[in-house]
């Protein structure tokens, strides 16, 4: 007996069907092999950033975008109302200062985090409500509260260390000001005065053009330390880098932005080189003194305020000596 043929009906289904099996199985794996390459591209992504982190002992990623949010911030705030940058530098300054007395106050030195955030406050608002020679005196006082504050305070103690440690932490709560909301009351004299806006967004410009010119020189050609018993990452193949940034960037400034003579920013440049690098050893210096690779880790691969403004702060006050000397309108009083 012979089979009976099949229908052309079911030979039609039977061939939708291995058709549909054919293009599932053909989407499945062009899926699986999507997923391979995107956790193959993915694994090369975090084997550079952990390299470059690795190097140059920060998250690139998170600190640039991180970076750009808060430059944004502060530049708009900057150039359209002076009192909003004003007013933003004071939190900065208020986070920074709580940074570095509690990183003090936990490495053994008691300084009194509340009071010295109150004194660096009043320190930079002084700089907006009063003329600039009166920073000396918001200054004054600010030392005399929190020195005061200390005194008080290890009366009610039950814990003392002696003249040597009193002296210590006197010093420490003293440094705190000086440090931090004193040398941040430079930009904001600088920024009251006029056209001190534009001086005032140069010398960010330029302290963030070092920055990048130091850590992409290093990363490639870095070979030499440069201060290895305190930065160890900082090397002389960086420095030359920020220079050729920071000459660079100052002379386009200077053209476009000052209104000044292309050699101004030459000088101008090579300054903020020397205060940014200098600022960023410092605070490297105390950290080190204090045991910890970063102040605080609120901003995500940026470590604290205080890492993202240490090169900033000695810088300020050069910024206003070199305003006060090349700005055509000079610094009113």
């Amino acid at each position: 007996m012979t089979e009976p043929a099949e229908k052309p009906g079911r030979n039609s289904q039977r061939s939708k069907r291995m058709s549909r099996d054919e293009l599932q199985a053909q989407l499945k794996s062009r899926r699986a092999e999507i997923e391979r390459q995107v956790r193959t591209t993915r694994a090369q992504i975090d084997q550079v950033n952990e390299r470059i982190e690795a190097r140059a002992g920060r998250n690139l990623l998170m600190a640039t975008v991180f970076g750009l949010g808060l430059g944004l911030i502060l530049v708009a705030s900057l150039i359209f109302i002076k009192g909003i940058f004003v007013a933003f530098c004071a939190a900065i300054v208020a986070f920074a200062t709580f940074e570095l007395a509690r990183a003090l106050r936990e490495s053994g030195r008691r300084v009194d985090v509340i009071p010295a955030v109150v004194a660096g406050v009043a320190i930079v608002g002084g700089s907006y409500l009063f003329s600039p020679s009166s920073r000396w005196i918001v200054l004054a006082a600010a030392v005399v509260f929190v020195v005061l504050w200390r005194l008080v305070a290890q009366l009610f103690e039950s814990r003392s260390g002696g003249r040597h440690r009193l002296g210590r932490d006197l010093v420490a709560a003293v440094l705190v000001q000086l440090y931090v909301p004193f040398l941040a009351s430079f930009a904001v004299t600088l920024v009251l005065q006029p056209e001190g806006q534009w001086w005032a967004l140069a010398f960010l410009i330029l302290v963030v053009a070092v920055d990048i010119g130091a850590y992409a020189s290093g990363l490639s050609f870095g070979k030499h330390p440069m201060a290895p018993k305190i930065s160890p990452k900082k090397t002389w193949e960086g420095f030359a880098g920020a220079g050729v940034a920071a000459v660079v960037t100052g002379v386009v400034l200077a053209l476009l932005m000052l209104d000044t003579p292309w050699w101004v920013g030459v000088i101008f440049g090579l300054a903020l080189l020397g205060t940014a690098t200098l600022g960023d050893l410092t605070e490297s210096l105390i950290k080190r003194d204090i045991g910890i690779k970063d102040i605080s880790s609120w901003l995500p691969g940026h470590g604290g305020f205080l890492d993202r403004i240490d090169s900033m702060l000695p810088s300020a006050p050069v910024a206003l000596a070199i305003f006060t000397v090349f700005s055509a309108t000079g610094m009113t009083a």
